[in-house]
């Protein structure tokens, strides 16, 4: 063995060589155990948020498949409509062509094309982190089996009246031409600018006060479209003038005075316009109150033809400033206010949003969500942390029609054809609908233009992935899953949707159990972004990257170019010397360390440190024990009178309490307390004691072979199990050692990942032995205080003179005197009268026991006592605070 741990000659080729074994496919005897990865872009890279959800989901995995359990990750990834189309589209600009030249079809290809030759860089990446998925059974939301499955379950639902068209308000991006999802709206806080505009009441006259009210707008051009002004009805300001109509500036219409409780009195002037077909809170208004919908834009944000005629064919910002300049000419603006608003912006294109009505394709939500609410108010379901269910039923119990239609090429095509007429006839197939209703062959179809929301396929995932529609093997071993392992950011979006079409298609929910983590932050608790140029790469962190290399990465394709001076500043004050290369297990173990139960996580890159540190320790003590145990004694038992010394049992013990913790925290998803609970024991217990422990045995000139025995066994088993203890957090490591350790272990088998996970029995703790060894920890932690504080060096030995020692300390003191001596580095132990020499000592106490330490010779009295008087001034200080 090399004496130092180097991860990048291990990982590659032995994360290879499981994946030629195939060690990851489905093989145990014991109960089917199903993990479903949450499936990344296409597009995407590796970020840190994924690299953490996978170093948990792959945890479970192997310790799952270390219980026997027959255990499927299956893994896969999503064909991200939006952001796969544009990757293409840049490529064709960048030719100089553009999709429309292509055409629907040829752009298709070309997309196809694309993921053939790029589609596969995340899964690559997943290698690299040690992902154990069974890649023989890799998926793709657009393959041919995903495809037939997508395009079943709008077929059923639309024969249920649980899809339907109709026109509604969406976000709409008007570059790139499409309705988005809320989770791709990124909303930001802008300065802007309130308006406060005039509305003359009709039939008023003069210029009298009280002729007009005044509204409040953050846009303007909007009130081409109002139909109505509203005020709160308990507002006695307005009371007299519901139901009065006011005079549209610069339309020529008239609109009325309604009242609306959602009115918020407290804002502006407590008299808002209404702006159906522009804004949500409005539409929802108008729905109340009948209004009329008047869409002013068009889909690329210009006005339309229903705004007046100077207005036509602006683009909405330029027509704002139109509009702003005719009513400052007419007298109608009173005052103009800086106003701090949040925009909603397209989270690929960057363009702001516009609430646009439009003809879309919805689910009605609610019958599906009645059954999903049930399912987890029953425990069909459970959330982990369980506080997540308040946040899962305030969603679904709220719950609005889902808009699954995306003006898009890339995706699953609506099965939807339309006639002449424009009546929509929805089928499998044209094929199919041409024979179910009847249609003549040659009576003119035209499919719909637009593709499902990508989250509409994913919301199969659970079953779809398994072979749905068809009644595989596979649905009937694995379904439902076992856990869901996500983030809480999109509970409603993915979650709530898997388990309502679980419900629906399946007859049962798509998993048994949901495992909510928090989201990685940067050290300074902030979220990880680009813009912010604070993104961590994971594969940086595991193979290390020089300092030009990560500006160059973190300053490029910048949405704002004038903050790359400030991200490059930055990233050389974190960074002066690159990233280190920390090897994928001390990630991973970083990431275990870090899954508490809270919302956010802070990546320190100190941690990471830290447990490279931990890996290493880990080697360094693989080479002792190899080095000391060439093979391991046969037919050993923890009763063997050669296992009976005081270290044997104790260490067996810890490591039988260890594994015990370990398993049950695994089991209740605190990955942070089970990694915290090995690391204490492999680092503190097993190497910083027994290894100590063991070298007097080991070193003693006057013990027999057969007297090391014992010693020697437990150095090998107990490491053995703790490699297995450790797989699951980091494999890596522990493959490699296990290999060397096995054939001494008597072990047999190709890899670790298929040796049983660790089980503790009631015989293997030993109350006793833990008693006897606090007590010697005790008296050597209270000698090397008493080192520490007068700066005795290791190096020189000491006496311990021994007080008021009971009988349990005689026995102690008589029992264990080698290794008191050993590691306390004492030159002797010797009973003290109660004399001078006694009293110029330092002292540590062990019970009622008095452990003194003769000075003279070792320090300065006098100044001992100066140092004493000060540290004694200092806490009576902070005791009188």
């Amino acid at each position: 063995m090399q004496k130092t741990y180097s991860p990048q000659e291990i990982e590659q080729a032995c994360y290879a060589r499981w994946e030629a074994g195939g060690y990851f496919a489905p093989a145990g005897s014991g109960e089917p155990y199903c993990i479903m990865i949450p499936p990344p872009n296409v597009t995407g890279t590796l970020h840190m948020g994924h690299a953490f959800q996978y170093t948990l989901m792959d945890a479970l995995i192997r310790y799952r498949r270390m219980l026997g359990e027959n255990t499927l990750w299956q893994p896969g990834t999503d064909h991200a409509g939006i952001a796969t189309q544009m990757v293409v589209e840049r490529q064709l600009e960048a030719e100089g062509d553009s999709r429309g030249e292509l055409g629907r079809e040829t752009f298709v290809e070309r997309v196809w094309q694309w993921k053939a030759q790029s589609g596969d860089i995340i899964s690559r990446q997943l290698r690299r982190m040690g992902s154990s998925v069974d890649w023989s059974r890799e998926r793709f939301t657009m393959d041919a089996g995903m495809s037939a499955a997508v395009t079943e379950v709008f077929v059923r639902l639309y024969e249920k009246d649980l899809i339907y068209r109709g026109k509604r308000l969406v976000n709409w991006d008007p570059e790139l031409h499409t309705a988005l999802s809320d989770l791709e709206v990124q909303a930001s806080e802008e300065q802007g600018s309130l308006w406060h505009i005039r509305y003359r009441l009709k039939d008023a006259g003069g210029n009298a006060s009280g002729v007009h009210v005044v509204v409040a707008t953050t846009r303007p051009e909007t009130l081409l479209g109002d139909t109505a002004v509203a005020v709160h009805p308990d507002d006695p300001r307005y009371a007299d003038l519901i139901g009065r109509e006011v005079e549209l500036p610069l339309t020529g219409r008239t609109i009325p005075i309604i009242a609306d409780s959602h009115v918020d009195p407290a804002f502006g002037s407590g008299c808002v316009k209404i702006t159906p077909a522009h804004d949500f809170n409005d539409y929802a208004i108008g729905e109340r109150h009948g209004l009329p919908k008047i869409n002013i834009l068009t889909n690329d944000a210009t006005l339309n033809d229903n705004a007046p005629d100077a207005y036509r064919g602006l683009d909405r910002f330029a027509a704002r400033d139109r509009v702003v300049a005719d009513l400052e000419a007419a007298g109608l603006v009173e005052k103009i206010e800086n106003h701090k608003l949040t925009v909603p912006r397209g989270d690929r294109s960057g363009a702001v949003l516009e609430p646009y009505l439009t003809d879309q394709w919805y689910v009605r939500a609610a019958p599906l969500a009645e059954p999903a609410i049930e399912a987890v108010e029953k425990g069909a379901i459970r959330f982990i942390p369980d506080n997540w269910a308040k946040t899962y039923f305030e969603w679904m119990r709220h719950i609005e029609d889902w808009c699954i239609s995306r003006q898009l090429w890339w995706g699953h095509r609506i099965p939807a054809w339309y006639d002449e007429s424009g009546r929509a006839w929805v089928g499998r197939s044209e094929a199919e609908v041409r024979a179910k209703h009847s249609l003549a062959a040659d009576m003119p179809l035209r499919q719909d233009e637009d593709v499902l929301d990508t989250w509409f396929s994913s919301a199969l995932w659970p079953f779809s992935t398994l072979g749905w529609p068809e009644r595989s093997e596979d649905l009937r071993v694995f379904y439902p899953t076992s856990v869901l392992v996500t983030g809480f950011d999109i509970i409603f979006f993915w979650v709530a949707r898997m388990v309502m079409m679980g419900l629906e298609f399946m007859g049962a929910v798509p998993f048994r159990e949901v495992y909510i983590h928090g989201l990685i932050r940067d050290q300074d608790g902030q979220k990880m972004s680009k813009s912010k140029g604070n993104v961590l790469d994971p594969l940086d962190l595991i193979d290390g990257i020089e300092l030009s290399k990560l500006i160059a990465k973190r300053t490029s394709g910048l949405m704002q170019p004038q903050m790359r001076p400030r991200i490059e500043a930055a990233t050389r004050r974190q960074f002066p010397d690159g990233i280190p290369a920390y090897g994928a297990d001390a990630l991973r173990f970083t990431f275990a360390a870090l899954a508490t139960t809270g919302r956010d996580i802070r990546f320190d890159l100190g941690r990471i440190g830290g447990y490279q540190r931990f890996c290493n320790k880990l080697w360094q003590v693989s080479r002792y024990v190899l080095a000391n145990v060439q093979r391991m004694p046969a037919g050993r038992t923890s009763s063997d009178p050669a296992l009976a010394q005081l270290p044997e049992r104790w260490i067996r013990s810890r490591l039988a309490c260890v594994i015990d913790n370990v398993r049950r925290h695994i089991e209740t998803y605190r990955f942070d307390l089970a990694a915290q609970a090995v690391y204490d024991f492999t680092w503190h217990e097993f190497c910083d004691w027994y290894v100590e422990l063991s070298k007097p045995t080991l070193q003693a000139a006057s013990l027999t072979e057969t007297e090391k025995i014992g010693t020697r066994f437990t150095l090998v088993s107990v490491l053995e199990s703790l490699l297995r203890l450790l797989h699951p957090i980091i494999p890596f490591v522990t493959e490699e050692l296990w290999q060397r350790l096995a054939p001494i272990a008597g072990k047999t088998g190709d890899t670790i990942m298929l040796q049983p996970y660790p089980e503790a029995s009631p015989q293997d703790h030993d109350a006793d032995a833990e008693r006897d060894m606090a007590w010697i920890k005790a008296f050597v932690l209270g000698v090397r205080r008493i080192r520490s504080e007068l700066n005795v060096p290791p190096s020189r030995p000491l006496t311990a003179l021994i007080q008021h020692a009971g009988p349990y300390d005689e026995k102690m003191l008589q029992t264990h005197r080698l290794y008191l001596q050993r590691l306390a580095r004492l030159e002797r132990i010797e009973t003290a009268a109660e004399d001078a020499l006694a009293r110029r000592s330092a002292t540590a106490l062990l019970g009622e026991m008095k452990i003194l330490v003769p000075m003279a010779g070792l320090i300065d009295a006098e100044a001992e006592l100066a140092r004493l008087k000060r540290d004694l001034g200092r806490l009576q200080a902070d005791l009188d605070k």
